[in-house]
């Protein structure tokens, strides 16, 4: 079998990715819907690819992994290798988690992620109401996490907030010390959540980045009597491309809360520093940004042999997304907690695409399935539809 077309499309905001063959198998990736451009990036790699055997993955991978980068770049590089593990699948007649090793579990835990609600404003009352809805949401997710701190609109709602000049534009662009009324106000709206959960829910906390380390540390170690389950890219994360890993090993060894980030991190190499040196507790590749999911899974078992755990990050990564992400966090070790729930946009999503479990999400587990490959395919006639006209040709 050999490759002979890399081709990308943007259907909605999302970049997807298919990889055709000589024997008219075809894979599928998808990039986060937040990278529309992406296009050229993913078509950058044709070359490389073209006359290659698909199914030996790593082979294909090797020829074009060190040409990517940190969130957004390694987006293209990991869409094509979901790609590869789809056609890898396909052609063995076996779901890819058969391919990375079997099933250690057999529902995969997730949170909220893409489920989110809208928020009046940033009071402790308005994160109550939020957290109210998420709990009723029928997936019943067993962890729910929000958005605080620099990671939030407390900035620019709060009076007084941090010693900084509030800016905006994105993504999260506010960095400085807090003031002592800014860090009450965000353990205010942590209490006012964990009330709301009780200990049915745990509660996690995407903070950042932007916070200084004595307003991390304080900000962990005030929590620690409320047990959330971690407190995320405090010090880097969306967008950063650096991992200031003595900086995260600071704020680490003085609280018992854990602390995670990964997001933007892309491949094993840049995570080894966060992994040896103890810097977090958790760790959050994506597999859209990470370099794929075999490089997610290996990422997992270096962290496992360090004993750090991991909760993978996910949340535009679409519906094509959400597969990888249920295919290897089947396969990875004990230390897993949960990934965060792709959701997809537009609403239209749904509709094209077949082989998700309906409802997708129960008890805050969704049920891995064994079909071949990703095990997820595009209803072509539907898609069609919502392709642009210079996309037209995208299946055929």
């Amino acid at each position: 079998m050999r490759i002979i077309d890399l081709k990308c499309a943007v259907l909605g905001q999302n970049p997807v990715v298919r990889i055709v063959t000589d024997e008219g198998i075809s894979g599928y990736g998808q990039a986060e819907n937040s990278k529309p451009y992406l296009k050229p990036h993913v078509l950058f790699y044709k070359p490389f690819v073209l006359g290659e055997d698909p199914t030996d993955v790593e082979r294909v991978m090797m020829k074009i992994r060190r040409l990517g980068s940190f969130k957004p770049w390694g987006s293209a590089v990991s869409a094509i290798e979901m790609a590869l593990w789809d056609i890898a699948g396909k052609a063995a007649g076996l779901p890819v988690h058969k391919l990375l090793g079997g099933k250690v579990r057999d529902a995969v835990r997730v949170y909220n992620g893409g489920v989110r609600f809208p928020m009046a404003g940033s009071s402790p009352q308005d994160y109550a109401e939020s957290t109210v809805r998420m709990k009723a949401s029928p997936e019943g997710f067993t962890i729910i996490k929000q958005g605080v701190g620099f990671h939030s609109s407390m900035p620019g709602h709060v009076p007084g907030f941090s010693y900084g000049e509030v800016r905006t534009g994105g993504p999260h662009p506010n960095r400085a010390p807090l003031t002592e009324r800014g860090l009450k106000h965000v353990i205010a709206c942590v209490e006012a959540m964990k009330e709301v959960l009780g200990d049915e829910i745990g509660l996690a906390l995407d903070c950042g980045p932007g916070w200084m380390v004595p307003d991390a540390i304080r900000l962990a170690k005030a929590v620690e009597p409320l047990n959330v389950m971690w407190l995320e890219d405090m010090i880097t994360g969306d967008y950063t491309p650096y991992v200031l890993a003595d900086v995260y090993r600071e704020v680490t060894s003085s609280t018992s809360t854990p602390t995670h980030t990964g997001e933007q991190i892309y491949l094993r190499q840049n995570f080894r520093e966060l992994i040896e040196k103890h810097a977090v507790r958790i760790i959050g590749p994506d597999p859209a940004d990470v370099g794929g999911i075999a490089e997610l899974k290996w990422v997992a078992e270096y962290a496992d042999l360090h004993g750090i755990l991991i909760a993978p990050h996910g949340i535009f990564d679409g519906l094509i997304g959400l597969a990888a992400l249920v295919q290897v966090c089947a396969t990875l070790p004990p230390n897993y907690i949960a990934s965060e729930y792709p959701v997809a946009k537009p609403e239209w999503w749904y509709d094209i695409m077949e082989g998700l479990p309906d409802p997708i999400v129960k008890d805050g587990l969704i049920q891995v399935w064994d079909s071949p490959g990703l095990g997820v395919e595009f209803n072509v006639e539907k898609a069609r539809g919502y392709l642009p006209e210079s996309d037209a040709d995208f299946f055929d």
